[in-house]
């Protein structure tokens, strides 16, 4: 894939240039054309007078930051937003929580198409590396937003619009170099417009790093290719993207006994052989996945306009581990006799964990857009198939594997997800807007098979059928903005909340009660924005202690939580040449009546007879890795040809679970970065640019992200936990050349 498409984005310049002056380009004639590249977004997006509270960032603001870390990093300086990266680097496996709520319950979109996984309903963000490269903007709706496709909106929705033809043929090659040996080529190239009607974009980026955790390294490649067909009033855009990654893990974290000595300890692939630790060179996780979207855009006449996407994306990859002492009964095979008789109980063993998924479907929206009315029809269908299963590839006792390629559980997972929404905002006034958003949600479910925890007759039959209203009101003059709105969204359980629990405790779906209400002002010289939420959460599923009858951590519903914070915006032009823009977000993030369950066991790790579990009523406590503090500070100067931002990001102390035990918590942090840049614009080509980026300009040691274990062992408590560490004061240059 690599060859292919270095090949494709060499022909794709090579063409650009040669077609420069081929045709004269009239932009005004084809303006309202390419203007329905928004046409297929308008249906998800909100706008100034929807009452929702977002931010919105360009291409120009990422590209800014982009040197090849992922969206959550690129995203962390928004309000409410907290990023964390495995490796430590923002490169590899990273994520975020946007106002404490956790990836699987936030709503992402690439052109109103569903990225987030069907059944965990998580977005893999190494599956998209430098796909902010492709991105025209992200727009971060917080709260239950406004109706979408795929999965719930229970704290957020991220949607994603991609690039915009350009007009004009261009070239552009980017190479960045920093720390822990992280590189990121980038070409990209389009051929404008060729015969007044056709544009092709096309881009390809590799990104590699070692990463600041041992091992924690990756080697990451993807590519984004466009071809679109414009008319007079249609476009016709076919777009694929896709990657292919491969990376060391770093999924344990450093146990908190380390974190004083050996911060970069990870502990992913080690095992002993004669008393000497080593490390398994293949303790990595592979995945491949491309997405391929088929959009019609057409213009209906002054007022009407419709859009329908066919998308289809495939995707298969495995992780592969080294397990020292495995049980065979846990690889549903009998206890091997060696040789001398003696019965084997355990073994060494590598396995491999595969999924090969099919998601496919089409989205639609009919707007309809007058002076004072603005409404969508719109919807969407899509079906999941994935296979999930398992092998072992090498086990010690080699005579105790049946059959290389041992398959030990298959089971496969199937859901269809169809929703149908109609959105209006009414001007009842000059400064007044009404809107009104009502969505029908029905989902079929099923899984069958094997499963390595729930067992070898896996049955899960589930419907769902939710109905998510959303109304509020907006007004806007003079530069003032105020809204209030008032959302109920519903969600159902993920994969792991069934397979995790036994046959009697399965989940029940969670639903939001989201009350919001916002101001703003725009001056010529500053901004100032304040935003206010309550999020009330009936049957919010969390992680109480107690293990399930299959002995996995089981998730349960909890009746009352809620979220209830301030978003704090501002900025000011303090001169022409010098601006600063900051945010604050402070909370409270609450469970109602909590009880804690926890394991007890004597000294010999035995089950206590009739006390296997202790119950604790903790009362009110703090939903875990929810802070009451983040807050952002950007200065940005800009000089002629020089630039330089100065970031500062601060986050609260966030609990690992949800007993508000400090000695289970992550510690607040406050870090910095520093970034300088100048263009240079030679007479033989459109311009270079240079820049040099410092984060953690002071060095401060910190984790963003971690796991707790505790449990009752001979009347005391007993903890085992993992705590994600970030990088110190690292750097990356980075030089564009733009054609």
């Amino acid at each position: 894939m690599k060859r292919e498409f270095s090949v494709l984005a060499g022909f794709l310049l090579a063409f650009a240039s040669h077609t420069a002056a081929t045709e004269p380009v009239d932009s005004l004639k084809i303006a309202k054309d390419i203007s329905l590249d928004e046409v297929m977004v308008t249906a998800t997006k909100a706008t100034k007078e929807t009452p929702v509270a977002y931010s919105e960032l360009s291409s120009q603001q990422l590209n800014s930051r982009n040197d090849g870390q992922g969206i959550p990093y690129l995203i962390s300086l928004t309000p409410s937003v907290i990023m964390t990266s495995d490796a430590g680097t923002g490169i590899g496996y990273s994520g975020f929580r946007i106002r404490g709520t956790d990836a699987n319950r936030i709503n992402v979109t690439v052109n109103g198409v569903p990225v987030n996984d069907a059944e965990s309903h998580t977005v893999f963000w190494v599956n998209m590396p430098d796909f902010a490269s492709s991105v025209e903007n992200i727009q971060i709706q917080r709260g239950a937003g406004t109706s979408t496709n795929g999965s719930a909106a229970f704290g957020a929705t991220v949607a994603m619009q991609t690039q915009k033809p350009e007009l004009k043929p261009y070239a552009e090659y980017q190479v960045s170099a920093g720390s822990f040996g992280t590189v990121k080529n980038m070409v990209r190239g389009g051929t404008g417009l060729l015969n007044d009607h056709f544009v092709v974009d096309a881009r390809y980026s590799h990104v590699r790093s070692d990463g600041f955790i041992r091992r924690a390294s990756a080697d990451m490649h993807s590519y984004y290719l466009s071809a679109a067909y414009y008319a007079d009033n249609t476009l016709i855009k076919f777009q694929t993207f896709g990657s292919n990654e491969k990376t060391y893990q770093a999924w344990t974290g450093v146990p908190s006994y380390l974190l004083d000595t050996d911060r970069k300890y990870n502990p992913c692939g080690e095992y002993k052989e004669d008393g000497v630790t080593k490390y398994y060179d293949n303790q990595t996780d592979n995945y491949r996945q491309q997405h391929y979207h088929l959009m019609l855009n057409q213009r209906l006449g002054n007022y009407w306009n419709m859009n329908v996407t066919l998308h289809y994306t495939p995707g298969e990859g495995y992780y592969e581990d080294y397990k020292a002492g495995a049980k065979y009964k846990s690889y549903k095979l009998p206890n091997y006799i060696d040789p001398e008789g003696n019965e084997q109980k355990k073994t060494d063993l590598v396995r491999r964990k595969w999924l090969e998924s099919d998601f496919y479907g089409g989205i639609f929206g009919l707007n309809y857009l007058q002076e004072n009315l603005h409404a969508t029809l719109g919807g969407g269908i899509n079906r999941f198939v994935c296979d999930h299963f398992g092998r072992v590839m090498w086990m010690k006792a080699a005579n105790a594997l049946p059959q290389p390629d041992y398959e030990y559980y298959l089971n496969t997972g199937k859901k269809l997800d169809y929703n149908l929404y109609v959105k209006a905002n009414y001007r009842l006034s000059p400064t007044l807007n009404a809107f009104l958003d009502l969505q029908y949600r029905g989902i079929d479910y099923t899984i069958r098979g094997s499963d390595d925890k729930a067992g070898d007759n896996v049955q899960v039959d589930k419907q769902w059928n939710f109905f998510n209203p959303k109304a509020g009101l907006n007004y806007q003059k003079n530069g003032h903005n105020a809204f209030a709105s008032f959302a109920i969204a519903n969600r159902e359980p993920n994969r792991d909340n069934f397979t995790e629990a036994g046959p009697d405790e399965r989940p029940t779906h969670e639903t939001l009660y989201d009350y919001e209400a916002g101001y703003s002002y725009t001056h010529p010289a500053f901004q100032l924005g304040v935003n206010l939420y309550f999020m009330d959460y009936n049957n919010q599923l969390i992680l109480t202690g107690q293990i399930s009858e299959i002995g996995e951590a089981l998730t349960s519903n909890i009746k009352d939580s809620y979220r209830a914070g301030i978003e704090l915006t501002a900025g000011a032009k303090i001169a022409d040449w010098l601006h600063w823009n900051g945010n604050a977000t402070f909370s409270r993030n609450k469970i109602k009546n909590f009880t804690e369950v926890i394991e007890n066991y004597d000294a010999d790790w035995n089950p206590i007879e009739g006390q296997e579990v202790l119950r604790n009523a903790l009362g009110t406590t703090n939903i875990a890795f929810s802070p009451e503090i983040t807050a952002n500070s950007i200065f940005d100067l800009n000089w002629k040809a020089f630039s330089a931002s100065f970031i500062s990001q601060y986050v609260g102390r966030q609990y690992m679970d949800n007993t508000s035990s400090k000695s289970r918590s992550i510690d607040p942090y406050f870090i910095h970065s520093l970034r300088i840049g100048y263009t240079f614009t030679p007479a033989f080509m459109k311009e270079i640019a240079l820049d040099v980026t410092v984060n953690n300009l002071f060095n401060a040691e910190y984790e963003t992200n971690g796991w707790v274990y505790s449990a009752m062992v001979g009347g005391e408590r007993y903890t085992e936990d993992g705590y994600f560490t970030q990088a110190g004061t690292n750097a990356m240059i980075r030089v564009a050349f733009r054609f």
